[in-house]
């Protein structure tokens, strides 16, 4: 990909936005979470020009509402969306990156995507895959 990723939801509404990110500067409304399934995952081979689906997983095992203020793709040919609305303790949601293997060139591809959200001791969360395009 030569192109950067972006959200692939985008809000108008600055206030969202805002509470969002205030999210991620108080520590006194960080969670805990887990990933259901790997952070890692083997899609093995997809034909050159297949749009995949990669869903991952998250449990919010907190006592506050864990916000995912921001996911953000490794680059332009990977797109993911993310719940809008904060996950209640003991409530899972999903994270669904989708890679598009048109105009990739065949071979091994390895990507990612970074999930920010109000959770310690880290907010910053890594998803890979790597997928093999054939033609």
């Amino acid at each position: 990909c030569n192109s950067m990723g972006t959200e692939s939801k985008t809000s108008n509404d600055s206030l969202a936005i805002a509470e969002k990110q205030n999210a991620l500067k108080d520590s006194s409304n960080f969670t805990t979470a887990q990933w259901m399934d790997s952070t890692t995952k083997d899609l093995g081979k997809v034909k050159q020009g297949q749009v995949i689906e990669i869903p991952y997983t998250i449990m919010n095992t907190g006592d506050k509402p864990l916000i995912i203020s921001q996911v953000q793709p490794g680059c332009g040919c990977t797109v993911a969306g993310k719940p809008e609305k904060p996950i209640m303790p003991g409530k899972e949601e999903k994270i669904v990156a989708k890679f598009d293997s048109k105009g990739q060139n065949p071979g091994v591809h390895v990507k990612n995507v970074t999930v920010k959200a109000n959770t310690k001791p880290f907010t910053d969360h890594l998803l890979n895959f790597k997928v093999e395009v054939v033609k």
